[in-house]
């Protein structure tokens, strides 16, 4: 009997929290739907998906004196304010999350400020131990993706734009959540076949 009770409080342990972090072109945006593929395969609980940047999407859709602010920001490759990102994952959460379901965080965060901010939400919900899965892919692999893909935004200079901002602001995030002692950081070499790198993925979160 105990151990019935043991395997059914195993089952309904706490959410878990899974943040994905990667330069633009490196994959990472078909590494997370494979990931909540997985979760689902698995039986997890319900996963709660946190784009920022189809929260933005969204919200510039609006007419407020903010939202076309934000859309000006959008529409010229700027970076949103870390307040104004983290208003919107914190009423996407307080409106969708009950406490059972995992949070998959994609586009988030993007600087230092918002990597606290974030740690600091995560602890209030009773999340510890959260997961970050870095994409490790190096500049020159990424340029020569998105390159090779020529979309309308995927010119050489806005490339250039994004990977300097990944190592200006997206690498300090990584350095923060090495050093809590509240996350664990996976660090995945993304420059693999998906199916590789998928793999590598689950054997690092589950073993």
């Amino acid at each position: 009997m105990l151990n019935i009770i043991k395997k059914v409080e195993e089952k309904e342990a706490k959410s878990m929290a899974y943040i994905f972090i990667g330069r633009s072109g490196c994959g990472k945006g078909t590494q997370v739907e494979l990931f909540k593929k997985l979760l689902e395969e698995k039986g997890e609980a319900k996963t709660l998906h946190i784009e920022t940047g189809t929260f933005f999407r969204e919200f510039i859709k609006g007419s407020t004196y903010t939202q076309t602010l934000s859309k000006k920001i959008v529409e010229s490759g700027g970076l949103m304010p870390g307040a104004l990102a983290l208003d919107l994952w914190v009423n996407y959460l307080v409106k969708n999350f009950t406490g059972k379901e995992n949070l998959l965080f994609d586009g988030a965060p993007r600087i230092v400020y918002e990597a606290e901010l974030l740690d600091a939400v995560l602890k209030f919900y009773g999340i510890p131990n959260y997961k970050v899965i870095y994409i490790n892919t190096s500049r020159k692999w990424c340029t020569d993706r998105l390159t090779a893909r020529a979309r309308k935004d995927d010119t050489a200079e806005g490339i250039a734009k994004r990977m300097a901002w990944f190592e200006k602001d997206v690498v300090p995030c990584l350095d923060f959540f090495k050093s809590d002692k509240n996350c664990n950081v996976f660090d995945i070499n993304g420059e693999q076949s998906i199916e590789a790198v998928h793999q590598d993925i689950s054997k690092a979160i589950f073993g």
